[in-house]
């Protein structure tokens, strides 16, 4: 009898062992779930944070190119008003031709007889 009973210790010592195993296990397991899921969360709220920043730049971005665009538009408008470098190369010439400081008035000539 002390052969059976040995076998019957040893296999429920083997039994305790498997469920201690499994209960270890199905622990870790239990503890990594939650380590993914508050790694899950970190991982949205800074993924929320980082979208709600390019959100804002975005509309920065818009903002801006609305002005440009505005800023544009006016120029576009005036830009007919605005002289051509041809143009102004001709005034410049007919300045340098009429030059006021060379002209004599008549009473500061000497006349010769």
């Amino acid at each position: 009898m002390e052969e059976g009973e040995n076998t019957n210790e040893q296999f429920l010592w083997d039994t305790n062992t498997k469920i201690r195993d499994l209960e270890e296990r199905n622990r870790m397991l239990k503890d990594r779930l939650l380590l993914i899921g508050q790694n899950l969360i970190e991982t949205k709220e800074k993924t929320n944070l980082n979208v709600n920043e390019m959100k804002k730049d975005i509309e920065i971005i818009k903002r801006n190119v609305e002005r440009l665009t505005s800023f544009i538009e006016t120029i576009s408008t005036e830009f007919p008003n605005f002289a051509r470098r041809e143009d102004l190369e001709i005034l410049s010439k007919q300045a340098k031709m009429f030059q006021p400081l060379e002209f004599v008035r008549k009473k500061n000539l000497k006349y010769k007889n």
